[in-house]
């Protein structure tokens, strides 16, 4: 029968999503919150699981296909072969999977997304390279994956824009959550000469925070829980992405496809965190300056390069 093209519009849709860490991680959380948000509008109804070990994966996926929801979301990176597996068992169910990989015409109900938000990594690098004194970043990454190397990458191209001569030491911790870990690589990096740490995952703050050294954050903005640390935040936004496929699987006309390009600026898919405590203490020039490149980036004028190789320390 392919995808269900009998649904009403008000009818919400059965959505589950299946998440390998807690909702609390910061890429997960912006996901959470989307559907959250979709389900108080009365446009789904959702369930969820988290902590999902890789190697469980495809029985809970398979457990949520059988209970009849319609949408199945989350993050397939260590799973990939075994999730499109599911996903050729259950054409009638939509697949929308956080994936290093591409659509495939051979699974047509099964699409891809990504946290495409080099736009606003870029304009917080802007920000950085006029803070950092001793022209020295630590940055702490999950996996030096496409999804992780893209957004420093752009970080750092910010950074030199403002102040070419920064150096930067770059650090892989192996996990997405072990803020201990990330907050242990941190101080290391501090010891090394970084007075501004970019803060890829949980635990760097923390060093930051405690070393009194500066923090740019990623993908949330934390600055709440760190107001003298934390200078600013590049935001992804899921909204635009969830939001597209609930109206394809509404329709009817859900199929294979990159959702990537729903993260980018231009569509709502990033955002930079307003500067907050740090309104007043980062210079008005490059809040200038930062203001013009948005309105680039969003107009088509300016594109920020998506680069996907692994960032080198230097």
């Amino acid at each position: 029968m392919g995808l269900p093209g009998r649904l009403f519009a008000a009818d919400p849709i059965k959505v589950a999503a299946i998440y390998t860490v807690p909702v609390e991680q910061q890429w997960v959380s912006r996901i959470h919150k989307a559907a959250n948000a979709a389900k108080d509008r009365g446009d789904i109804e959702y369930v969820y699981s988290e902590n999902t070990a890789n190697n469980d994966y495809e029985r809970v996926m398979r457990e949520y296909c059988e209970a009849g929801h319609k949408l199945i979301i989350g993050e397939v990176f260590g799973v990939e072969d075994a999730a499109r597996a599911v996903a050729k068992d259950y054409p009638d169910v939509a697949f929308l999977m956080g994936s290093s990989f591409k659509p495939d015409a051979a699974v047509p109900n099964f699409s891809v997304f990504d946290n495409y938000i080099q736009d606003a990594s870029y304009l917080s690098g802007l920000v950085a390279g006029a803070m950092t004194k001793s022209k020295n970043i630590g940055m702490v990454g999950g996996y030096p994956i496409p999804e992780v190397n893209r957004l420093m990458n752009a970080f750092m191209a910010g950074v030199k824009e403002v102040a070419p001569d920064t150096k930067f030491q770059v650090a892989f911790i192996g996990s997405w959550f072990d803020p201990p870990k990330a907050k242990e690589t941190a101080f290391a990096q501090i010891d090394g000469g970084a007075d501004l740490l970019y803060a890829e995952r949980f635990g760097v703050s923390d060093a930051a925070k405690e070393k009194k050294v500066l923090a740019i954050g990623n993908v949330i903005d934390t600055q709440a829980d760190y107001p003298e640390t934390v200078v600013a935040s590049a935001l992804w936004h899921f909204e635009p992405t969830l939001d597209k496929a609930i109206a394809e699987v509404k329709a009817g006309t859900f199929k294979a496809d990159d959702y990537g390009v729903y993260s980018f600026m231009k569509n709502g898919g990033s955002s930079l965190a307003p500067l907050g405590t740090f309104e007043g203490k980062v210079p008005d020039e490059i809040k200038a300056k930062v203001a013009e490149k948005e309105k680039a980036i969003k107009d088509g004028s300016f594109t920020v390069e998506i680069n996907d190789a692994e960032p080198k320390s230097s």
